[in-house]
């Protein structure tokens, strides 16, 4: 029984799963005039430790891959790297853009950018949020995280994650605190950019639905990207089917918003982060776990015999 569930587990991996963090790419291509509405979730039977089964030819890697994600980015995972060390662009959207409620997370069309890293360029399709964040940092969760998705013309996926504080401090400079050796930058005021895409969360309240956002300036967010360290390491899509080889980069920076938008954004959202993953390289945790209970099985039934 054991073994048929574990040959079952590690059939080949496909690519299709709707409304995952690859939405946009070509793993998953956005669909024509409607809003895709995910069929996995975070709890119950839907969630994380079942992803695998909701599709095995798909999602194998779920509960097989050992380089997934998310992981606690503590020392010894990651390389860290100046956030100037790669060339990150995102242009501005003057007329609003798409804001579409996907029912596994809220997700705004990108307009054009670019991130050139490890030699390659990356072309950027969405960004979307998770709440709380799916990234642990040294062992704190934070609010929210928020997960900028590029392409390169080779199908490989890169995303920047960058993290979401509450804050309610009046504007001002950046205050910034030294973290295991990274710099890290706890900002003292909201972030304009959150704010604005937040103020239209109520309008796409139900999953399937869209709507169009008030101008958004991109250039805050990049600057603070590009000011602060980013921890790079090879990974997974954190939603099915769980592909790996994705080039994370999560930086040291912390965007803020106001507990009152953090409150309509979490009405909206629910809870939607996968568990953290163990170490990459590692066995997946969920075969780990697996083994481990029928072990325990196995010695409970011979004392039982006993």
């Amino acid at each position: 029984m054991v073994f048929t569930l574990r040959a079952l587990l590690l059939a080949a991996s496909a690519t299709r799963a709707l409304a995952s963090c690859a939405h946009g790419t070509s793993l998953r291509p956005r669909a024509e005039g409607e809003v895709e509405v995910g069929k996995f979730g975070y709890t119950g039977s839907i969630g994380p430790v079942n992803w695998a089964a909701l599709d095995v030819s798909a999602n194998a890697l779920c509960a097989t891959g050992t380089r997934q994600s998310p992981i606690d980015m503590v020392e010894n995972v990651f390389t860290l790297v100046d956030g100037t060390s790669v060339e990150l662009a995102v242009n501005d959207m003057p007329d609003g853009a798409e804001f579409e409620n996907l029912g596994t997370t809220v997700e705004v069309i990108a307009q054009g950018g670019t991130l050139q890293t490890s030699g390659k360029e990356f072309e950027l399709k969405q960004f979307h949020f998770h709440l709380p964040s799916e990234h642990l940092d040294n062992g704190t969760s934070q609010a929210m995280e928020m997960h900028m998705v590029f392409e390169s013309a080779q199908q490989e996926i890169a995303v920047i994650g960058v993290y979401i504080n509450v804050v309610d401090q009046p504007a001002g400079a950046t205050r910034r605190s030294r973290i295991m050796g990274r710099q890290a930058a706890a900002p003292t005021a909201p972030t304009t950019l959150l704010e604005t895409i937040f103020a239209s969360v109520g309008d796409i309240a139900n999953p399937g639905t869209k709507t169009k956002t008030a101008p958004l300036v991109m250039s805050e967010v990049v600057d603070v990207i590009k000011a602060n360290q980013l921890q790079t390491y090879s990974g997974s899509l954190t939603t099915p089917p769980c592909s790996e080889g994705v080039f994370w980069h999560v930086s040291t920076a912390r965007l803020g918003i106001t507990t009152s938008t953090f409150n309509k954004a979490r009405d909206v959202i629910g809870f939607n982060s996968r568990f953290p993953q163990n170490t990459p390289g590692q066995p997946n945790i969920l075969m780990l776990s697996a083994l481990g209970s029928a072990a325990a099985a196995v010695l409970a039934q011979s004392q039982v015999v006993a």
